[in-house]
């Protein structure tokens, strides 16, 4: 029997959706800070972007499971258009009217884009994703990394690329980090083997949860007794500290409404739009596949939740924000079951700055790493490329070219790549399917080839149709039948009417047209 599909928001999955919510922040904290520091942008902005994310997008968002929040595709943009409009303030105001143009977004429609990715490249954008989570983690997980939590690109802001940040950080390998990194990992994996979940501390305390609570102590511990495994400044998380009510007030800040005539600020504007709605949409359909119960996100009602939240976000001093897959993925490999799960990482992280930044700056990225280690390895399973092997060339091929080119550039890209490919091997399967080519024996010995046209033959076609006729030998009889036909593009009937009247005259080819629309003033079937 199905099991019956849970509502997007329902509080009968309490015991599920707070301890996923849990570990999404866990996984979010230093996400948020990480993407901030790299946009150039107070560390605050990106905190303000989670919460955001969390509490005003899950509330509105169709969507039972996807997580929003800053992400790691906009922090070029962000950098680069900071510097362009000369303050930060000025450029709240862009993210700002981004939400208002992604909200109009949502009431065209536009969010039918999402439902035309090829199951291919978002399986392999799920791959490609996991790869990078793993490649780069390994330098936070080894203790050495001077680049930032959340920069996903290959080529990093320090100098350094994915492949030599790992090699980097051998030379400088931190044993209390190793340390903290194995116990965490033995902790996670552990936590969920089947004979543990029998017992109900097991099932209802997050592995990661524990996993940060050891690191913590085991950390406090080197201070004591090893002090030069002691973690400490970028090796552990660093949270602003509001020290009293007013300066954390004074970390919110309003857009500058002056700039409201800066041309700049809207080809900003349009363009944190376009690929926050993009990054958001893709990572929406990501979702619904790794969901259990299969649910459907509504996708023009994603626009409009992500263009509310990115107004908001922008009032009040936040980063842009998208539906981001990592922490997606991290809330559904937690066992979250519905948007409550999204909602309370979001009030986690409002918590976090009111006056939780002291405990959790004694965090070590070593933990949190090692949670990312696990969740990487879960998207990017060797049973997937496997199974994506299994169901042939056409589904393969743009899955590893969507995998490839995602780790050496970004996200958008690949999933540009992936998609060429797969327009490919459409154009080419059209190519091959506009007709069928048969000879038939005729009472005196010779040759008859009957072309039956295909139900729908359109421009794309019109190449291998004036291949075929191309090679016809001289003297043949060649009959062109559309009969089957519901659409002949007008490109293809001029292609055939032009051999009939001009090449096949010439070759001695005799010529019968079967339901062929004339060429001039005529339409096709």
């Amino acid at each position: 029997m199905t099991p019956k599909k849970p509502k997007a928001l329902t509080f009968e999955y309490l015991k599920n959706d707070l301890p996923a919510g849990l570990v999404v922040f866990l996984v979010a904290l230093p996400l948020c800070l990480g993407i901030a520091l790299a946009s150039g942008a107070p560390l605050f902005s990106g905190i303000i972007a989670g919460m955001v994310g969390g509490i005003v997008v899950a509330s509105v968002s169709g969507s039972a499971l996807s997580v929003s929040g800053p992400a790691a595709g906009l922090t070029v943009i962000v950098l680069n258009a900071i510097t362009q409009l000369g303050s930060f303030e000025i450029f709240t105001l862009a993210v700002m009217i981004a939400g208002l143009i992604q909200i109009l977004l949502g009431y065209l429609k536009a969010g039918i884009i999402g439902y035309y990715f090829p199951s291919s490249v978002i399986k392999g954008m799920l791959a490609a994703i996991g790869i990078i989570l793993i490649l780069k983690q390994i330098p936070h997980a080894l203790g050495y990394d001077k680049d930032n939590e959340g920069d996903f690109d290959f080529l990093q802001v320090d100098g350094q690329n994915t492949f030599s940040e790992i090699f980097n950080a051998l030379n400088f390998i931190h044993p209390g980090a190793i340390v903290i990194s194995v116990i965490s990992l033995i902790i996670l994996i552990l936590w969920e083997r089947p004979v543990l979940k029998k017992y109900a501390f097991f099932k209802f305390v997050p592995g990661a949860l524990v996993a940060v609570v050891v690191g913590v102590l085991l950390n406090e511990g080197y201070k004591l007794y090893y002090p030069s495994f002691f973690l400490e400044g970028e090796e552990l998380v660093q949270l602003p500290v509001a020290g009293s009510a007013m300066d954390f007030v004074n970390q919110f800040s309003l857009p500058d409404f002056t700039a409201l005539g800066n041309y700049h600020v809207y080809v900003v504007a349009v363009t944190i739009a376009v690929i926050a709605s993009l990054e958001s949409l893709l990572s929406v359909e990501a979702a619904d596949k790794l969901d259990p119960f299969k649910r459907s996100t509504p996708t023009n009602r994603e626009l409009k939740a992500q263009g509310i939240g990115n107004f908001v976000s922008g009032l009040i001093g936040g980063l842009p924000l998208t539906a981001v897959i990592v922490r997606t993925s991290a809330n559904i490999n937690s066992g979250g079951k519905t948007k409550l799960s999204s909602m309370f990482h979001g009030l986690l992280l409002l918590g976090s700055v009111i006056g939780l930044a002291p405990l959790l700056n004694r965090i070590p990225l070593a933990c949190l790493a090692a949670v990312l280690l696990l969740v990487g390895y879960k998207l990017a399973k060797v049973s997937l490329f496997k199974s994506m092997f299994r169901l042939g060339w056409e589904q393969f091929v743009p899955f590893i070219v969507t995998v490839i080119a995602i780790q050496f550039s970004d996200l958008l890209k690949g999933i540009a790549a992936g998609m060429a490919v797969s327009a490919f091997i459409i154009l080419r399967n059209n190519y091959k399917l506009a007709y069928v080519f048969q000879v038939e024996e005729k009472s005196d010995h010779s040759d008859k080839i009957v072309i039956q046209l295909a139900e729908d033959v359109s421009f794309l076609n019109k190449g291998s149709i004036a291949f075929t006729l191309d090679q016809l030998e001289e003297g043949t009889h060649v009959i062109i039948d559309g009969s089957k036909s519901h659409n002949i593009d007008m490109d293809v009937i001029e292609i055939i009417h032009d051999f009939k009247n001009n090449t096949a005259a010439l070759k001695n080819i005799k010529v019968e047209l079967k339901d062929i629309p004339e060429f001039k003033g005529a339409s096709a079937h």
